[in-house]
């Protein structure tokens, strides 16, 4: 067994084609399909389930791949690590981002740490403060950036408090409340609003500013993405609320203060184990 089949075996794995994971890997596909089945004669059990229209892992290849994904994971590490011995940063780097991040200008500094070390490869995925959470445990992720509620503090990871800012309610330029310079939650429970999902990070701030305040709200639809929830708005549908800091970036539509309105917290988290150099480079960029 060597670390390329494994890579074959990953590639095939991810493509469920072995055409695809051929081109991928930059080899013939009958090359490919060969180490393959030497792997599979010497651990003595198939990978894969093969038919003319698809490939799946068996149960022997769900157990392989865990195990073949941390080999490949410690040899990128062993390369960065004495790459690092002698003065170079190298490898990758994985960051993960709530889409509405606004205490850091991420492709900024995103930027800045390219110009700096131009030999490590940069990865970005976006989603929510929960899903993130989790990828940092794992090791997914080397580090995050997240909004909670204040006093949230996710186990298993580090974490670093970079800003703390109110929400304000965003509405279309002709709804009635955007003539109002401040309004109280008070006056808006009776609004149709657009929010994220029901127990989400990013819905808690809001559903928990309500229950404090002693009111109740109608969410009548329930948005995965920004970008949607500010078309959604912008088409009259509904008001949102949603952190000040990021709405000064959106147009055409009207931001109201909110004298009670939600907190929310941005958290930089990193992982517990001990960060790959070009992590490591990463955190120093943030004063971490």
């Amino acid at each position: 067994m060597d670390l390329q089949q494994m890579r074959y075996v990953l590639a095939v794995a991810e493509t469920a084609s072995f055409t695809r994971a051929a081109e991928r890997c930059h080899i013939v596909q009958s090359a490919l399909s060969h180490q393959v089945a030497r792997l599979e004669k010497e651990l003595g059990a198939r990978l894969f389930d093969r038919t003319s229209r698809r490939v799946r892992l068996t149960p022997a290849g769900e157990a392989f791949l865990p195990a073949a994904r941390q080999a490949l994971e410690a040899t990128e590490r062993a390369r960065s690590e004495v790459a690092a011995a002698t003065g170079r940063i190298q490898g990758k780097l994985t960051v993960g981002s709530i889409p509405t991040v606004a205490a850091v200008d991420l492709p900024a500094v995103l930027r800045d740490y390219r110009l700096r070390y131009p030999q490590v490869r940069i990865s970005l995925r976006a989603g929510s403060s929960e899903s993130l959470v989790e990828q940092v445990r794992e090791g997914k992720l080397d580090a995050a950036f997240l909004g909670v509620q204040p006093g949230f503090r996710p186990q298993g990871v580090h974490g670093k408090e970079l800003a703390h800012g109110r929400h304000v309610a965003i509405v279309a330029p002709d709804h009635p409340l955007a003539r109002e310079a401040e309004v109280n939650l008070r006056l808006l429970a009776d609004e149709v609003f657009v929010d994220f999902a029901d127990g989400s990070a990013a819905r808690a701030q809001s559903d928990q500013a309500f229950a404090v305040a002693g009111l109740r709200r109608e969410v009548a639809f329930e948005v995965s993405g920004v970008e949607l929830m500010v078309r959604m708005v912008r088409h009259g549908l509904g008001i949102a609320l949603l952190p000040e800091t990021f709405t000064a970036e959106l147009h055409g539509l009207r931001r109201v203060a909110i004298a009670n309105g939600p907190v929310r917290v941005e958290r930089l988290i990193w992982s517990r184990f001990t960060p790959s150099p070009a992590a490591s480079a990463f955190l120093s960029l943030l004063g971490v």
